[in-house]
């Protein structure tokens, strides 16, 4: 279909609008963390580098980085296991229920955060003896599993059965079949998933309020409650821009690997 010159106009228009208002706060975001000013005002009446050798510093911003990053690896290990054999079951295996299963999946996703977090709240807290990191986990695990079998999934529907079938007709047993020929041509779906798994809990603070026990804080939750504290809202931009620099990487690395199908193969 051809778009009339007026179409592409607008269209254009539109795009630059939506991208001005995504990318402007970022910018403005990695401008203030090089301001001279305490607070948050803009313009800057001046630049320096010195909160950016305060946040490195900083021991408050070293813990909650360590405790994300932790949380996030965790969660990302519990998402592959449990994401890549929901998939296998979904995929592969005719039951009863299969349906409805597949919509409990990836119904924690679609769930507003503070639904999730509360009713996770309410279970820990009721039946498991209170809050500790360990739910924290479970409670990321709950929606980085989505994102790990939405990837997996889709890729064993278009890989098909008769690769593995032809395996299991030369003599290959089933493991050797998922070693050999399964997982090489799932590798870079799974590594997708794992990555967005990890920025998806990485960057978790609604569930993470309601599942982190006494103690527990991940830099989002160190982000949000040193925002308006005075003398810390220049490292918090510090923090916030070093995760937006920091954050484009694993994005494009998960995109390359989303869509290595499409360019005739996987990454590795």
């Amino acid at each position: 279909m051809t778009l009339s010159r007026g179409t592409k106009v607008v269209l254009t228009l539109f795009a630059l609008v939506a991208f001005a208002f995504i990318y402007v706060p970022l910018g403005v975001i990695l401008i203030n963390s090089f301001s001279v000013d305490k607070s948050l005002t803009w313009p800057p009446s001046g630049f320096t580098t010195e909160w950016w050798g305060k946040a490195v510093e900083s021991q408050g911003v070293r813990d909650a980085l360590i405790t994300s990053v932790g949380v996030a690896v965790a969660a990302t290990v519990v998402a592959l296991i449990l994401g890549t054999l929901l998939s296998f079951a979904l995929s592969r295996y005719q039951f009863f229920g299969r349906e409805s299963v597949s919509l409990l999946v990836v119904l924690p996703i679609a769930l507003p955060g503070i639904v999730t977090g509360i009713a996770l709240n309410n279970v820990f807290t009721s039946f498991l003896g209170g809050l500790t990191i360990y739910t924290l986990i479970i409670g990321h695990a709950t929606f980085c599993i989505v994102v790990v079998f939405n990837n997996a999934i889709a890729r064993l529907r278009r890989m098909g059965g008769s690769v593995e079938e032809a395996s299991a007709d030369l003599g290959a047993t089933g493991w050797r079949t998922f070693i050999y020929v399964t997982f090489p041509l799932m590798r870079s779906a799974l590594i997708a998933g794992a990555i967005l798994a990890f920025g998806l809990s990485f960057d978790e603070i609604i569930v993470t309020t309601f599942t982190a026990g006494p103690g527990v804080e991940t830099l989002p939750i160190w982000i949000y409650q040193n925002l308006f504290r005075p003398n810390q809202a220049p490292i918090v931009n510090v923090v916030a821009a070093a995760l937006v620099v920091v954050s484009i990487l694993p994005i494009y690395i998960a995109q390359r690997f989303s869509n290595a199908d499409e360019r005739g193969g996987g990454l590795i």
